[in-house]
């Protein structure tokens, strides 16, 4: 198929490896750059080669336990790439990022511009990182409530499975920020000369620091709690 310049380019599951490969040989791409994000322990990243730039950045997903782990909320990575002109996008997990545009949610959002949408992804991830930090907050909550009436085992647990979670959280909050400190340090995203665009990245850098430190304290309440809990079993 043609497609057509300034088009934004969606990979979804199911992956079929003789498809991708026809697709990178199509655009001219290294295949690394569609299979490497598929790679669930892949790290937040970023990466350029002439001119075809590849970011990976982890996003927070309900764990569906088709992981090992037992955990509430895992980091699942979304590979984009940004290109003269196409941007791709690629995930083996459905993720809130992604749907937002999908479901054209995000206020402004044009895949023609693609150094304003590759930052309007970065802001949703922080968004998304947002709302799962809130909804451990509720939970660890209502755990502790339960904790005073009954200091069972199984709540020893059910607040193991939310600090697990946090230690992703932080790991990959931490590794994002220092992406994104590095890209607005090399220009990476070719934006500095457009005062919106450089002050979009400084407020998600901003966003991104504020989660990456409610996540901290999230993490040291609750193991706080646990302590206690221990000690009380």
């Amino acid at each position: 198929n043609a497609m057509q310049a300034g088009c934004w380019i969606n990979i979804a599951p199911p992956f079929n490896i003789v498809e991708l490969e026809s697709l990178a040989e199509l655009l001219d791409i290294d295949i690394d750059y569609l299979t490497d994000p598929l790679d669930i322990d892949e790290r937040s990243r970023f990466e350029s080669s002439d001119d075809i730039k590849l970011i990976v950045v982890n996003t927070p997903v309900l764990n569906d336990n088709t992981t090992e782990e037992r955990t509430l909320y895992i980091t699942v990575p979304i590979g984009i790439v940004l290109m003269p002109d196409h941007i791709i996008t690629i995930s083996s997990y459905d993720n809130s990022v992604l749907q937002s545009f999908i479901e054209t949610k995000v206020k402004g959002f044009n895949p023609q511009d693609r150094s304003l949408f590759l930052l309007q992804l970065l802001e949703q991830n922080v968004f998304a990182y947002l709302r799962c930090l809130k909804d451990i907050n509720v939970r660890r909550n209502v755990i502790e409530q339960e904790v005073y009436e009954s200091s069972k085992n199984s709540d020893l647990k059910k607040l193991l499975n939310l600090e697990k979670s946090l230690v992703y959280f932080v790991t990959e909050l931490t590794t994002i920020s220092q992406i994104m400190l590095k890209m607005q340090r090399t220009n990476f995203l070719d934006i500095k000369h457009d005062e919106e665009k450089m002050d979009l990245l400084e407020d998600i850098i901003i966003d991104n620091s504020q989660a990456q430190e409610m996540a901290n304290i999230y993490s040291n309440i609750l193991g706080g709690t646990m302590e206690a809990l221990a000690s009380m079993i």
